[in-house]
């Protein structure tokens, strides 16, 4: 007997022939252990077809997960209100005893965990439908291409996919038996009567490395539970640590420079830091807001969007900064909208948004009004500040037509950004790959926000900003990008930004829409047609390149005053920056690459150089041009 054989009961005649094509029989085997373990009462097999992915989509109203809105193709979604961001705590990296991957990683005993989840899914679905979908990161027929599968009993997890991700059914019949895939498996769990799940202290998040599988059960909160999505990052980083490329937490983005060129960028930053905004920034295209796999192919480096969708935190998004994102978010088209506000004729809102806030509606803790708190005394937000939409990027009208390119774009930029008050400048390049590496990326810190559990504003390491998606040990995985660069004739530029810079009365001195002259400023750099300034830390733009840049793009003046504010030197910051960082790698990560104590102790003692030159805070004027 076929394992297809062992489920062709609750397959029934034309989900069994749906699976049948594929000629996988590890792909069959996994899906007869699930299902015999979750027990659902009926199955449902898609495929690329557009009749199955709508059956998904109408599934999710039909099962109450989610509910029509007032402009066509929008629908709304809630999680419990306790199921709202990663749950770090219960999220871990399955290792085998004897395997360590250090402090900073969650990692939980294989055996044991195996057990735990496995013991949580049985009978899990009795009730309920299973959806198995099939999916690809990357576009198909590719070098990047990885197959997945994913079984689920929510069908709003499956319409999210199915918005995130290229349809995969056809790639695992054209790859058969040679099909190297991902494997997904989750449940929401038992129901609330919001339809939102109810046992959270069960809630388990498990990414087993070895067999290329996560298990996700009793929660719904996307990150948590859309699969191909951070989740897989952690496979993805393992996989590509044993074979030479890499998987990072980047946008890519196409500048439009001189003469109609474009040059494209990616981008580290932690949620909440300016990174869906700069993917989207107005005269540019965007390729991906979130994850990238970069390659090195014929001495360049190449990187794909894994997805082709956006599930981007809408808090903050307005009208005026977002011109782009508003506009689809309010017209037709199919997107999801998870634990915003929705009023009485089915229209939302957001903390950020533009207008007053409506005075009721319903939300993630149910019936909402100005000033309602919860148990704990905590007045409850119009909208949870890690509210969400998705939506597929062919309804943004800044698409670059690279998106499905399988031999992905150039990348001529690394972009590393946090949430950081006191210490970077707005926009600064590294003097080389190893130092950009070092101390933009590996040195990256950022305040913590609401996209995380835990306390607001604490500043957080978050090398590559990537620590929360790691899968191998943080000195193996800085050295891994150390050695990425090495051996390209002309590896991408490195820099740093910081949109987040505040003077001493805590005033922004940044204007949310200066990033544009940033980038713009980075373009002129990678192709050497603008000057830097050098200073102990890197290379800054002159006055003269940024006042014309801003002239040029944002139409207003750009004050000497506000140059010499944004540039200053901040040496006691960065010093303390330094110690901190240091100590962090010397003991918490035990094979941290040496090169990276001498580039800091190298940093260091060009900013007491400084300092006993020009003193604690230093001018930009005070450093040469080149």
């Amino acid at each position: 007997m076929s394992y297809l054989d062992e489920i062709a009961d609750k397959l029934g005649k034309e989900n069994y022939h749906k699976l049948a094509k594929i000629n996988n029989p590890k792909l069959h085997e996994f899906i007869a252990r699930y299902v015999k373990l979750c027990n659902p009462d009926k199955i449902y097999v898609c495929t690329d077809s557009p009749e199955d992915i709508a059956y998904i989509r109408e599934a999710a109203i039909r099962n109450g997960e989610e509910f029509k809105l007032a402009i066509e193709g929008h629908t709304a979604h809630f999680d419990n209100y306790y199921d709202q961001a990663r749950d770090r705590k219960n999220t871990g990296i399955l290792v085998p005893k004897g395997m360590d991957l250090g402090p900073f990683l969650e990692t939980k005993d294989r055996d044991w965990a195996l057990q735990d989840v496995h013991e949580i899914l049985k009978d899990i679905m009795r009730g309920k439908e299973l959806y198995i979908c099939f999916f690809t990161l990357g576009p198909a027929r590719s070098i990047f291409s990885i197959p997945c599968v994913q079984l689920t009993d929510s069908a709003y997890v499956a319409h999210n996919e199915f918005l995130l991700y290229r349809p995969g059914y056809e790639e695992f019949v054209r790859l058969g038996p040679n099909a190297r895939f991902f494997k997904f498996i989750h449940s929401a769990g038992e129901l609330d009567e919001r339809k939102t799940s109810k046992n959270l202290d069960k809630r388990r998040i498990y990414i087993d490395i070895l067999d290329d599988t996560v298990y996700s059960v009793n929660t719904q909160y996307g990150g948590n539970t859309i699969g191909l999505k951070k989740l897989a990052m952690r496979l993805a980083i393992y996989r590509g640590s044993q074979e030479g490329w890499l998987c990072e937490h980047m946008f890519i983005l196409g500048v439009h420079g001189p003469g109609g060129r474009v040059t494209y960028f990616t981008g580290a930053y932690p949620s909440l830091c300016g990174k869906t905004s700069t993917a989207m920034l107005e005269g540019e295209s965007i390729v991906g807001d979130d994850i990238a796999f970069l390659r090195k192919i014929n001495g360049q480096v190449r990187a794909v969007n894994t997805e082709v969708g956006m599930f981007g935190i809408i808090q903050g998004i307005n009208s005026k900064d977002d011109p782009i994102l508003w506009k689809a978010l309010h017209s037709p088209g199919e997107i999801i909208f998870s634990n915003v506000l929705v009023t009485e004729d089915g229209r939302v809102h957001w903390i950020g948004k533009d207008g007053d806030v409506p005075p009721r509606g319903i939300n993630h803790s149910g019936e909402w009004y100005i000033g309602k708190k919860d148990a704990e005394g905590k007045e409850i937000p119009c909208s949870h500040p890690n509210a969400r939409f998705t939506l597929n990027l062919r309804l943004l009208e800044n698409l670059d037509p690279a998106i499905d390119d399988p031999e992905g774009v150039v990348v001529k930029g690394i972009i590393y950004g946090g949430r950081d008050s006191d210490t970077w400048v707005p926009v600064e390049e590294a003097f080389d790959w190893v130092h950009g590496i070092i101390t933009k990326g590996a040195a990256l810190e950022s305040e913590r926000t609401a996209a995380v559990l835990g306390k607001e504003g604490e500043r957080e390491f978050n090398p590559m900003s990537n620590l929360d998606f790691l899968s191998i040990p943080v000195g193996r995985y800085i050295q891994i990008n150390l050695d990425f660069g090495r051996d390209l004739e002309n590896p991408p530029r490195i820099f740093s930004v910081n949109y987040f810079l505040r003077d001493k009365d805590g005033k922004f001195l940044n204007a949310r829409e200066d990033k544009r002259v940033w980038i713009k400023w980075m373009e002129l750099r990678v192709h050497n047609e603008v000057g830097a300034v050098r200073t102990p830390t890197g290379l800054i733009p002159r006055y003269e390149d940024l006042a014309r840049l801003f002239h040029q793009v944002l139409k207003k003046d750009y004050p000497k005053e506000a140059y010499i504010a944004q540039f200053t030197l901040r040496v006691p910051e960065n010093l303390a920056k330094i110690a901190r960082v240091t100590e962090i790698y010397r003991t918490k990560v035990p094979d941290t690459p040496p090169i990276l104590f001498e580039v800091m102790e190298a940093q260091r003692q060009r900013l007491l150089e400084a300092r006993e030159k020009f003193g604690d805070y230093i001018s930009p004027e005070a450093f040469g041009g080149i």
